[in-house]
């Protein structure tokens, strides 16, 4: 079994009720947050996870709206006696402006700091970012702003696929990643550079062939949220969800 709780929906600006663009995946004995935004511990608790089970870090990129909250979870964790290793992937700039940004605040001079694995992620299609007997994740290059990667994430003991677009305008290599998932979570931030628009995310959802499309890391100050749904659906057939946080998909056979 798998399952995958929204941590957060919102696009780069965030509101009472809604945190930045972040999941937590559980699955094969793992806790696995992919992004990290915010103040993560505190989303965690929400949703009644222990920071100290976090196993791995998976970023798609390095916009603060993505990576801002690593540096509070890795420190709240040192401080609650975290002595597990914890691993964090991600594109080789990513992980490595990662590794520099933790060096601001001296984190190697932390007395007593568990372990921290950095594990870069090749900038190509289908890359393995992790794979176990009950989980596999796998990578490709999007195209944002700056180096990005979405997700595919399979469930081979029960058969179910997922993908994640991340931030991206439309592009071959997001139907590519989507072929045929029971789940679709793409973006929705606007028809921009960098940025794909409900309606787009639609054509996308169609042409991947997927079974479910669900929006996300959408605006959500001035906009109309209430027709997102509804112009997604102008071009995929089949059910389409706004992404809200705390929600929670589980996959099953």
């Amino acid at each position: 079994m798998g399952k995958i709780t929204v941590l957060g929906s919102a696009s780069a600006v965030p509101d009472e009720q809604h945190e930045n663009t972040h999941f937590l995946l559980q699955a094969d004995e793992r806790n696995i947050l992919i992004d990290c935004a915010g103040n993560p511990i505190q989303r965690l608790s929400r949703v009644g996870v222990d920071p100290d089970s976090i196993t791995d870090i998976i970023l798609t990129h390095f916009h603060p709206d993505h990576v801002s909250g690593v540096p509070m979870l890795l420190m709240g964790m040192w401080l609650l006696g975290r002595q597990a290793a914890i691993h964090i992937y991600g594109l080789d700039e990513t992980v490595e402006r990662m590794e520099a940004m933790m060096d601001l605040y001296y984190w190697k001079n932390w007395p007593d700091f568990y372990p921290v694995h950095f594990h870069g992620v090749a900038e190509e299609e289908n890359s393995v970012v992790l794979v176990t007997d009950g989980l596999r994740i796998f990578a490709s290059p999007v195209r944002h702003l700056i180096p990005t990667i979405g997700l595919r994430i399979e469930f081979p003991k029960i058969g179910k696929r997922m993908a994640y677009s991340c931030d991206t305008q439309p592009c071959p290599s997001v139907v590519r990643l989507a072929e045929g998932v029971d789940v679709l979570f793409h973006e929705a931030g606007g028809p921009f550079v960098g940025h794909t628009s409900p309606l787009q995310a639609g054509e996308i959802a169609r042409q991947a062939g997927a079974k479910s499309l669900y929006l996300i890391h959408y605006p959500i100050r001035g906009e109309e949220t209430g027709n997102f749904v509804a112009d997604a659906k102008k071009l995929f057939d089949g059910p389409v969800y706004l992404a809200e946080d705390l929600m929670t998909l589980e996959f099953t056979e």
